[in-house]
């Protein structure tokens, strides 16, 4: 199954730099729309917008409420999304290229959504 984002979801992602060591992604989408699973490697998410989303998978899902201007961290992760809000979902995305020094053990449920503050 093909999982970049960028190939899976074509309409709401765009790489906008890219080198040996990061891949920066755009994202917009509006009210209302949904993508498919896709895959994210270790990554930095920083909102352009406010934005109400529910974060899907395996079964188990998160909604996610983030105000404008922003930063999180994204652990490695699969899901899918859908815009539960009434704005635009605008974010950059800076993809990690480097593995994780401490990946998780064998059998671990994968983090799901941006990490807290």
């Amino acid at each position: 199954m093909q999982s970049d984002p960028v190939v899976t979801n074509p309409q709401f992602y765009r790489v906008i730099f890219e080198n040996e060591r990061v891949r920066v992604l755009e994202y917009l989408d509006r009210p209302g729309d949904e993508s498919t699973p896709h895959r994210h490697p270790d990554s930095v998410m920083f909102t352009l917008t406010a934005f109400r989303r529910r974060l899907s998978s395996g079964g188990r899902f998160i909604d996610v409420d983030l105000p404008e201007g922003v930063a999180r961290w994204l652990p490695a992760q699969e899901h899918s999304g859908a815009n539960t809000g009434e704005t635009d979902t605008h974010t950059i995305f800076v993809e990690l290229k480097e593995p994780a020094p401490h990946p998780l053990p064998a059998g671990a449920p994968e983090q799901l959504g941006p990490v807290p503050d």
